[in-house]
């Protein structure tokens, strides 16, 4: 994807796809641990949570030429080290799994809403200038937009084919 108006259509229409997810379900069926690795929809909305706060940390920076802050991010854990995902995702499940499933979704949403309104901000040139920020080490600020886009299509499409193979969804909804 090399047009930032087309990554942006990109990702309303997956933030879409989730909300129309999220609202085909009951709460009961968001919350119980029933996928695999015994996790909940909460639990992976949770994560992409956690993971999307690192993408809007990176996207301000960006409109304030600094370098990202991560707060509220564990000491010691590098959300760029991939030799700690395991680490960092069990402190994400430890995080979000006593939340009201409420306050999951709203700061989920609220995220990605915020993620769009970031995107939209930051000037074409700049998002596609792959020497601009020192601290994504010659990566252009779009892998950011298309790394969120991914990793949130990845989980939608696991969670709905384990919906329908389990007859919690049918093939329509």
């Amino acid at each position: 994807m090399s047009d930032k108006k087309q990554i942006i259509t990109m990702l309303r229409e997956e933030f879409n796809r989730w909300e129309d997810l999220l609202f085909s379900l009951s709460e009961e069926q968001i919350t119980a641990p029933h996928l695999p690795s015994n996790l909940s929809i909460k639990d992976v909305t949770g994560h992409l949570r956690a993971w999307q706060q690192i993408s809007v940390a990176r996207l301000e920076a960006a409109l304030l030429d600094k370098e990202p802050e991560f707060r509220g991010w564990p000491e010691g854990l590098d959300p760029d080290a991939h030799n700690n995902l395991e680490q960092i995702n069990a402190w994400i499940h430890e995080t979000y799994r006593e939340q009201p499933w409420s306050s999951v979704y709203r700061d989920w949403r609220e995220g990605f809403l915020r993620f769009l309104e970031l995107g939209e901000a930051i000037p074409e040139t700049e998002l596609f200038d792959t020497g601009r920020y020192r601290w994504l080490e010659g990566d252009a600020l779009s892998a950011v937009l298309t790394g969120s886009y991914e990793h949130h299509e990845e989980h939608l499409e696991s969670l709905v084919d384990w919906l329908r193979k389990h007859g919690k969804m049918t093939i329509g909804g």
